[in-house]
């Protein structure tokens, strides 16, 4: 027998002889793994709780729907914690945010033909095996019963050999789907997708060139606003997680009257600011800043949205361009944004909302700020990503 005396910030419980690693097991369990490595519970965890979801032993799409809410909510916030604790930085955690099950509106999911027809889901852990998700407890309802009609999509679209991945995101007008496939898109094939597309009310269908057909504009609310975004662009994950991220930058730059918003995307952020402050908004993919762009003409009573494309990595805001701003937003990706952070440092914005999807690169960049005597104040913790080791937060970083 063996004892799991910790977890990894990936799930993975950590045996006391010091170098094995399992999945599907809690702190405190004692265990006792087979010879054909079979992991047998001997004295479960009192936060162990029996997978919602049936899928869950072979599936890689989650790793912790073996522990109960509030144990996997206090493991969310100990990575956090530990990643900025490696810095030296104390401060504040409210209440981790967790989205609900079958909450998420944006997925990547696999399909590939079958001899019956196809087969529509996510890869198990480690491998390139697919496995047939039929009873996901991520999705919404609204996807989930999109499946039948994307299994036949697979059908058109997949050859025999290759796997083919569908973004699906739910919208009010259908879904909209970008297909990631090798087929190449013949007159005949389009043809036959516009059909498919009119007949299962497909908001939008895209293939990796161009798209197929619009039947209805895919839009999104952004606060009150609507807008279109490109096809397999970023959106956050769950409409509960937009709206704690959004709640606590809200919170933070409720007393600018001038904001800046870097890595702005569609304007998750900057549009629902815009209702009572004027904002500029920066982001590095054209497509998404003209969707941004659009969104804010057409929307109403919205104080005045300026917008750039602009490489933010390699051409960060210099101080002398941010001074006219009260307060700067920033959602860089899992990298970071270490050129930005340091003109940031230097700037006379002395309010800061910072949102990460990666605790050691925002840790990072906290750092940064700090030294430049910024205090982090608190951090909201937001588990969009249900189930799974992913966690995001928002820090409020103010300086005097």
């Amino acid at each position: 027998m063996a004892m799991i005396e910790g977890l990894t910030h990936l799930g993975l419980g950590k045996v006391d002889d010091g170098r094995t690693l399992l999945p599907r097991v809690l702190p405190g369990e004692e265990i006792e793994v087979t010879q054909d490595g079979t992991v047998r519970i001997i004295t479960p965890s009192p936060d162990r709780v029996a997978a919602p979801c049936r899928h869950f032993k072979i599936c890689g799409g989650c790793a912790m729907q073996h522990a109960n809410d509030d144990f996997v909510a206090a493991w969310k916030m100990g990575i956090v914690q530990r990643a900025l604790s490696a810095q030296r930085i104390k401060t504040t955690y409210r209440d981790v945010q967790t989205s609900p099950p079958q909450s998420r509106r944006r997925a990547k999911i696999a399909g590939k033909r079958t001899k019956g027809g196809a087969m529509l889901g996510f890869h198990a852990k480690g491998t390139h095996n697919l496995v047939a998700t039929p009873d996901c407890q991520l999705l919404t309802p609204g996807i989930m019963a999109a499946f039948p009609m994307l299994e036949k999509l697979v059908v058109i679209a997949a050859s025999r050999k290759a796997e083919i991945a569908l973004t699906v995101t739910e919208t009010a007008a259908g879904m909209d789907i970008y297909v990631d496939t090798e087929t190449p898109l013949t007159p005949e094939l389009r043809q036959t997708l516009a059909v498919f597309a009119q007949e299962n009310g497909i908001a939008r269908l895209v293939w990796p060139t161009e798209p197929v057909v619009t039947m209805n504009p895919p839009e999104q609310f952004l606060g009150t606003t609507r807008v279109t975004p490109p096809a397999g662009a970023f959106l956050q994950a769950t409409k509960h997680g937009e709206a704690a991220l959004l709640g606590a930058v809200e919170e933070i730059t409720a007393k600018a009257n001038r904001i800046v918003d870097l890595f702005a995307g569609c304007g998750t952020f900057a549009l629902p600011l815009s209702a009572r402050a004027e904002v500029h908004a920066v982001e590095g993919d054209a497509d998404m800043v003209a969707a941004l762009d659009r969104g804010w003409r057409g929307g109403r009573e919205l104080k005045r949205v300026t917008s750039e494309a602009r490489d933010l990595f390699r051409r960060p805001l210099e101080p002398d361009e941010l001074r006219k701003f009260d307060a700067a937003v920033i959602d860089p990706p899992r990298a970071g944004a270490e050129a930005q952070i340091a003109t940031l440092a230097v700037s006379d914005i002395n309010t800061i909302a910072m949102v990460s999807c990666n605790p050691v690169t925002f840790a990072r960049d906290a750092a940064h700020l700090e030294k430049a005597g910024f205090t982090l104040r608190w951090v909201q913790v937001v588990d969009q990503f249900r189930w799974s080791p992913h966690v995001e937060m928002v820090g409020n970083f103010t300086r005097s």
